[in-house]
């Protein structure tokens, strides 16, 4: 991974070069190893190296083309070889690094090349001839990329650090994304969590000329549907396209990867299909799984699992090459890290309490010299998909047979009892308010914004923070969808996960990788019918029967999902204090106290519970609102300048 930056100075200014030395600098935590630079009187591009990939060693700074195009490039292509077969460049091995592929594609397709690019890759490409720079992000936003346009200059960086090394970038937080944050609306659109500083969006190109910046999606999935021969075909194709995702995601690994496995299907995917792949080359995979402490006996939510050790030592168990590593982070406080949090991803963070064993598993992979972690965080959205929209989709498409077959599979199944079929039919289609009443008169709290959110009121109402949520695709009464494609497609573009994976990247030297969000692997699982994953009555069908080889029956069959950390509050109550004083300290800084229903915080701290933690309001109180709270506001602070 690389850390890169540039900038333009539009009114001719000829020292763009010590602005970007100061812009590397500033990001040295993200590519220590070499840093390199280009420069042209009022233009300047460098990047610096993080080397992981083989032939990171091969790559020297910016690529300067035959055309006399210039690039900079965070990439890791993951069809190299197709690239080089379609270009016409001999097989180098590892001699030529991805930056300098993807500046020969450019060259030869202009921006068309973006759509033969596989991989994760944020970059930018200066043309002198046609005095344009060209900055592009992979279509789901794996590697961060930062901008601010002035009436003088344009500059991007990885990060918003490298930014903000310029004296001419405002240095603040932009309050009311802080706002939208709180309200869990979608990470769309260029702005960052920072004033003056966008970010080029997930599937974006930005055209930047002396006349301002144009931002154009380049990704936008065929909305088509595949038609096989047979079941077994659709779960051929899935295995495929999974062994594939994973294996391209293996190269600089060495010989040992790290993978995060829990109880569920898409990361026992991705760590099983690894072991696999590793296996005839003596390859090794370290399997991490959040456990609870030893000893813990608290009430387990309906329908969750406290404890995923068990189904995941059954999957590693399968698999003679992967070994189980349980980590149990009690004792970590959830805002402990908070100051180092905000230093490395330079946003607030969404879960405090996921992140106590994310750290740990980080730590501990760290320790055993580790650059690769796999996860399968999107495999919700491809892999596994459940189908629930199914039944929906059959009424609209006028298909009352196959409707009545399926409705009567999931009540056989007793997935689906007949009030829940009748919601499904109808809740896409009712108004927000009736579907609220409907939830309430049938026992079920739904999602009131006000509930796992600790957003003061005046801000929810001056934002108009509910018409911003339908500008995004946000239903605020959670009513069905009417199709599965739209659902996913908005699901798998509302996070933003580039800082993320480049904190961690500056943290803990760990590339990130995801195989359920490989481009081929989503289109594919796009393209399906949905009745391939909700086949005769049993939900995520597709990957229950598919992976069949790869996992152990009792996994596969299993129902309950799982639950990260289910003692996440014994670490909450420990560092109760912690909370208190943090809240006081966004008290006194106004924009954290303008945007927080700070009293409200104050109060869920004073009437702590002493028990209940298992319940809906009780985690929604303090798993969501008070320490989502904390997060967002503990930004505004730091951004503001305190840090007593």
């Amino acid at each position: 991974m690389t850390a890169i930056a540039g900038l333009w100075h539009f009114d001719g200014r000829p020292d763009a070069r010590d602005d970007l030395e100061r812009m590397l600098k500033s990001q040295a935590l993200y590519g220590p190893h070499h840093s390199a630079g280009w420069s042209e009187e009022s233009i300047a591009l460098g990047r610096r190296l993080f080397r992981i990939l083989p032939e990171d060693a091969q790559d020297r700074g910016p690529v300067v083309g035959a055309s006399g195009q210039i690039l900079v490039g965070d990439v890791r292509l993951d069809n190299r070889d197709e690239l080089l077969r379609a270009l016409d460049i001999a097989q180098p091995g590892r001699a030529l690094y991805d930056a300098a592929i993807l500046l020969a594609a450019i060259e030869r397709w202009d921006d068309a090349a973006l759509d033969r690019l596989q991989g994760d890759f944020a970059f930018a490409a200066w043309d002198p001839r046609r005095r344009r720079l060209l900055l592009a992000r992979d279509f789901l936003g794996q590697r961060p990329l930062h901008y601010h346009c002035g009436e003088r200059f344009f500059a991007f960086a990885s990060m918003p650090k490298g930014l903000h090394a310029l004296p001419d970038v405002p240095y603040g937080a932009d309050a009311s994304r802080a706002a939208e944050f709180l309200t869990l609306i979608p990470e769309t659109g260029s702005r960052s969590f920072f004033a003056g500083i966008a970010c080029v969006p997930a599937g974006h190109v930005a055209v930047v000329t002396d006349r301002g910046v144009a931002v154009r999606r380049w990704w936008e999935p065929a909305r088509h549907t595949l038609s096989l021969g047979s079941d077994a075909d659709y779960e051929e194709g899935l295995r495929h396209h999974l062994d594939e995702a994973v294996r391209v995601r293996l190269r600089g690994a060495e010989g040992r990867v790290g993978a995060h496995l829990s109880a569920g299907f898409d990361s026992a995917a991705v760590a099983a299909t690894a072991a696999r792949l590793m296996a005839p080359q003596g390859g090794q995979v370290a399997a991490f799984t959040a456990v609870p402490r030893p000893g813990y006996d608290g009430p387990v939510p309906r329908n969750r699992i406290g404890d995923e050790g068990p189904l995941a030592a059954a999957t590693a168990a399968m698999h003679p090459n992967i070994e189980h590593v349980r980590i149990c982070s009690s004792g970590r406080s959830p805002i402990g890290t908070l100051d180092r949090d905000f230093y490395l991803f330079e946003r607030p963070l969404l879960n405090l309490n996921n992140m106590t064993w994310i750290h740990a598993i980080n730590d501990t992979a760290r320790e055993r010299g580790l650059s690769v972690m796999l996860h399968g965080q999107l495999g919700n959205m491809s892999i596994s998909y459940a189908g629930s929209e199914l039944l929906v989709e059959l009424m609209l498409a006028g298909r009352w047979l196959r409707l009545l077959g399926s409705a009567r599979d999931l009540l056989r199944t007793r997935v689906m009892r007949p009030t829940g079929i009748a919601a499904a039919l109808i809740g896409p289609f009712v108004p927000p308010g009736l579907w609220r009443w409907a939830m309430r008169s049938f026992g079920k709290s739904g999602r009131d914004v006000r509930h796992y959110t600790a957003i003061g009121g005046a801000t929810l109402d001056a934002l108009d923070l509910p018409a911003r949520a339908r500008e995004r695709g946000l239903d605020l009464s959670y009513r069905p969808w009417r199709n599965g494609f739209d659902l996913r497609l908005w699901v798998l573009r509302r996070m933003d996960s580039g800082n993320y994976n480049k904190g961690i990247l500056g943290g803990w030297g760990i590339d990130q990788r995801d195989p359920t969000a490989d481009r081929r692997l989503i289109e594919y699982c796009l393209s399906l019918p949905t009745e391939q994953f909700l086949l005769r009555g049993m939900p995520r069908s597709l990957v229950r029967r598919a992976l069949a080889d790869r996992l152990p029956p009792h996994v596969l069959n299993e129902r309950r999902k799982g639950l990260q950390a289910i003692d996440w509050h014994e670490n909450l109550t420990a560092a109760r204090a912690e909370v208190a004083a943090e809240i006081e300290r966004l008290a006194t800084c106004r924009e954290a106290a303008e945007t927080l229903d700070v009293e409200r915080m104050r109060a869920l701290v004073r009437d702590w519970p002493s028990g209940g933690w298992h319940t809906d309001a009780v985690s929604q109180a303090y798993r969501l609102a008070l320490l989502r709270g904390v997060s967002a506001g503990h930004f505004l602070r730091r951004t503001a300048g305190g840090n007593q």
